[in-house]
């Protein structure tokens, strides 16, 4: 399982100012609209892809940080990697096709942006 594999997130093992800032992040920290441009949209596609960015949330500490590992990791993937090997690394036992991860990953940068353009005081936290 890829699990954050692209060269710099390999030693993670296992893929503006935030208002809220932790040591380690968990997807219940993100903004609920960080977390629907990403998590869902992600889940929606395939739950291996979901697991590859929950990982990368324990490495941020704050939303926006998360982002910009987010939109890091699928650029890499996009550009420096063979995207058939990312896929036989990611997905376990229903593989997805190449052109449908792609328009997957793309869906995402764009959420990426929208999210952005959200000051971050005006994003939505829940308290747990």
């Amino acid at each position: 399982m890829l699990l954050r594999t692209p060269r710099r997130f390999l030693a993670a093992g296992v893929v503006g100012k935030a208002r809220k800032t932790t040591q380690h992040m968990d997807t219940n920290d993100l903004s609920r609209e960080t977390h629907t441009a990403i998590i869902d949209t992600a889940e929606k596609f395939h739950h291996d892809l979901t697991l590859q960015f929950g990982v990368l949330a324990s490495d941020c500490k704050t939303d926006n940080e998360y982002l910009d590992e987010s939109e890091s990791m699928i650029k890499e993937w996009l550009t420096e990697w063979d995207l058939e090997e990312v896929i036989m690394d990611i997905f376990y036992d229903d593989p997805p096709s190449k052109q449908n991860f792609k328009k997957t990953l793309d869906k995402i940068l764009i959420n990426i942006e929208k999210v952005r353009k959200i000051p971050i005081e005006q994003r939505k936290f829940d308290l747990w």
